[in-house]
């Protein structure tokens, strides 16, 4: 199984510590165990930053970047060895561990970081951490800042400045090393396959469940650890809830499902929607709208290149929406007037896509000094149009109500133009037929 080596960490520290002012410190904490109910936890996830830097996935640790530091410039804070909860919680590394097996320059048990954090800050120009993001962590580092502004009478220099890290290693993270995209595109052939299960497994009367279960089923067996996000599997009205989780309904005939699942692997994501129709096949009425937001799929991956500016794709899916909404009678007017007042809305009230990688919805900005973002090869995106007709619009003709139809697929920049990771599951209206029918596909 492909995974991130230890030296592509190493890199990621050494270019951020370049881009920190000289003298400074950056303070990156691990996540921490969340209480499910009780006393169970929830499966435990390493935070994404943390990850990138370390690779190290236990939780209760801390990150410390300090460039130019002659005896340490990465000192990492971990929980000690302790041999009875080993016994019960599962192997620990340990300090020596973590400088022999991650690379650290050094390394302290957590329970002394009160003690050692604040002489490591001391005289430090400028503290990057992430700020307002977790409200106790921001308690602590306001308490050691505290505690060297005590010791000023006896010569202590506290940092005099704090800046967001956000800033400069979300944009690090924006653009994907080739290990990571080879990650991410062993997730989406994952997912692909899962899709294709799910679509074979349905007909009605199945549960929406079954069909997650289909596809978490696969994804694990797969070498996934865990769905990137919560599975959406939404039949009939149900799909035109955006974010709908449930999955507690069963699938009647002559309905469309629209499931929206991926699987996680090494710490990346995969995004993957695919809509169709329960029997497996289309409705003269599905198939049109379907066909539809498929084709302002394929507008919005054709302008796609390193060049191009992130909202040109969302741009080119407007069009073909609005037009085709047009000339199908849901909407009247003039196309230009329609998108300028944002009539579109009604039915297509997301954007087309999103940032992707160690997060579903990835980190970094899409405008930058308010002008939209231009793409650069190795930028990992989405692209996923949709129509969303509610069954509770009266101002459209019955047979319209209740289809809600996305199609979405995981996509990389490159210099010339885009690849598509995810291209493996059919989204052609009769692929999708006949892959259901069992008939003879390419998907079979």
């Amino acid at each position: 199984m492909k995974t991130i080596s230890q030296n592509e960490h190493r890199e990621r520290r050494l270019r951020l510590m370049e881009q920190m002012d000289p003298g400074s410190i950056a303070i990156i904490p691990s996540a921490v165990e969340q209480i499910r109910n009780n006393d169970v936890h929830y499966p435990f996830r390493q935070n994404s930053d943390f990850q990138y830097l370390t690779g190290f996935g236990e939780p209760d640790a801390l990150c410390v970047l300090m460039p130019g530091r002659a005896a340490a410039e990465y000192v990492l804070f971990v929980r000690d060895k302790n041999k009875e909860r080993e016994i019960w919680d599962g192997y620990r590394a340990g300090p020596d561990g973590v400088v022999h097996e991650y690379a650290a320059d050094d390394a302290f048990p957590i329970d002394d970081l009160d003690d050692i954090l604040p002489g490591l800050m001391e005289g430090k120009s400028r503290v990057y951490a992430h700020m307002g993001v977790n409200s106790a962590f921001d308690n602590r580092l306001m308490a050691w800042l505290n505690q060297i502004r005590g010791k000023v009478r006896q010569g202590a220099i506290p940092p005099d400045d704090f800046s967001d890290i956000a800033h400069l290693l979300h944009d690090m993270r924006l653009i994907k090393s080739r290990q990571e995209i080879a990650i991410m595109a062993d997730a989406a052939k994952i997912s692909a396959k899962a899709h294709i299960r799910a679509m074979q497994a349905c007909k009605p009367g199945v549960w929406e469940y079954q069909l997650q279960a289909e596809i978490e089923h696969h994804c694990m067996l797969a070498g996934s650890p865990r769905p990137a996000y919560g599975a959406i599997v939404g039949g009939g009205e149900n799909a035109c809830i955006l974010h709908y989780v449930e999955n507690n309904q069963k699938l009647q005939d002559g309905d469309l499902v629209l499931i929206d699942a991926g699987a996680e692997l090494q710490y990346y994501a995969s995004d993957i929607t695919r809509t169709f129709p329960v029997s497996g096949t289309f409705s003269p009425e599905q198939r049109t709208i379907y066909d539809l937001v498929l084709a302002s799929q394929y507008a919005a991956i054709a302008v796609i290149r390193a060049g191009a500016h992130w909202n040109e794709a969302h741009e080119a899916t407007l069009t073909v929406i609005t037009a085709g909404l047009l000339e199908l009678g849901l909407l009247t007017g003039t196309v230009a007037q329609l998108i300028e007042n944002e009539a579109y809305k009604e039915f297509f009230m997301h954007k087309t896509g999103h940032w992707l990688g160690m997060d579903v919805h990835d980190v970094g900005s899409y405008k930058l000094g308010g002008q939209w973002r231009v793409l650069e090869a190795g930028m990992a995106l989405t692209i996923e149009p949709g129509i969303y007709i509610s069954p509770d619009n009266m101002a459209v003709a019955a047979k319209w109500r209740g289809i809600g139809v996305r199609i979405e697929d995981d996509i990389v920049v490159t210099k010339d133009g885009c690849e598509v990771l995810s291209q493996d599951v059919p989204k052609e209206a009769d692929e999708i037929e006949a892959l259901m029918h069992g008939g003879q596909s390419p998907w079979l």
